[in-house]
């Protein structure tokens, strides 16, 4: 009887470790995201074209989700749950948020026209509003007042943590830029949270076979994008141009960063990735100090204070609750 009693328990304990798991993984990855796709650069300028290399980051998650299902299929054979046939009615619902990210990803290549780099990094920080507000629409979960007011301190912090002497700038930004990156948070917010709401609607479905899906819609969606893009580049330079061994560890990256997303969505949820992202952004800025002679400001030390205290915050309310 105490052994059965035990189960709940011991079930808890793995899924609260799967949990941090997963979300020290994406930490660490996404932190050094950033450094990959600056070392990827050739005097400034990518070589590569970016759109194959999304292509394949999509191709190299489904293939590795593929090859997660195999093993399982070995293991523990076929069964309702991991099986990869599914139904209309299940699959019609993937294409969605593949979409959602296509238009982002292309809107990044314009917004550019209207904002310099500093001004983006600041702007991005709508979509820890945008995604606080829209998981609480779709997904139907209310956040506390403590929970939201570590929310804004998250966003407030992350945006002090980027400023430089040239941030003001960010004021003066036009309208169809800030209209950009209003959209831009948006889609972002709302392909999170949707694709979470897919992933839990089937609890027992085994992770993998959604992600294979979610992936597969992703290479579609990709694949329109070199079509429409880079078809003649592709065509006259040959799809692998101006790649080097920095380009297939930074497509490495994004697509192992793609799985533990999908995974912390599965087991934790977007309030999760939101700070998870957040603190990676103060790493990256850490050991950009070591690797490209980057001066920490005051600004990012008081703003690494301000996130700090978001979060501490936030796990402390979620965990009284």
């Amino acid at each position: 009887m105490e052994a059965i009693g035990a189960m709940p328990e011991i079930n808890s304990l793995r899924q609260k470790s799967r949990k941090s798991f997963v979300t020290l993984l994406l930490t660490i990855l996404t932190s050094s995201q950033s450094i990959l796709i600056v070392w990827s650069k050739r005097a400034g300028k990518y070589e590569y074209s970016v759109t194959t290399a999304n292509f394949l980051v999509e191709a190299l998650k489904c293939a590795l989700s593929l090859a997660a299902l195999v093993r399982i299929w070995r293991k523990d054979g076929v069964t309702d749950d991991n099986r990869l046939s599914t139904t209309w009615d299940e699959v019609k619902v993937y294409p969605i948020p593949a979409a959602l990210y296509l238009v982002k990803n292309l809107l990044q290549y314009y917004i550019f026209a209207y904002v310099d780099a500093p001004g983006y990094q600041i702007l991005k920080n709508l979509n820890i509003i945008s995604t606080g507000v829209l998981y609480q629409i779709i997904l139907k979960r209310k956040l506390t007042e403590i929970q939201w007011a570590a929310f804004i301190l998250l966003c407030a912090g992350c945006t002090t943590a980027q400023l430089n002497p040239s941030s003001d700038h960010v004021l003066q930004t036009p309208l169809q830029g800030w209209v950009m990156a209003i959209v831009m948070a948006l889609l972002s917010g709302f392909a999170g949270v949707y694709t979470e709401a897919i992933i839990k609607k089937r609890p027992s479905r085994n992770i993998n076979v959604q992600n294979f899906w979610l992936y597969v819609f992703g290479m579609i969606f990709n694949a329109f994008a070199i079509m429409t893009q880079d078809f003649d580049a592709v065509m006259n330079d040959g799809f692998f141009h101006g790649y080097s061994l920095i380009t297939v560890l930074m497509i490495l990256n994004h697509a192992l960063s793609g799985i533990a997303v999908s995974m912390v969505m599965k087991y934790a949820d977007n309030i999760v990735k939101v700070y998870s992202t957040s603190v990676a952004m103060l790493l990256t800025a850490v050991v950009s100090v070591f690797l490209f002679g980057f001066h920490l400001s005051l600004a990012f030390f008081l703003g690494s204070i301000v996130v700090s205290v978001a979060i501490y915050l936030h796990s402390t309310n979620k965990a009284r609750r």
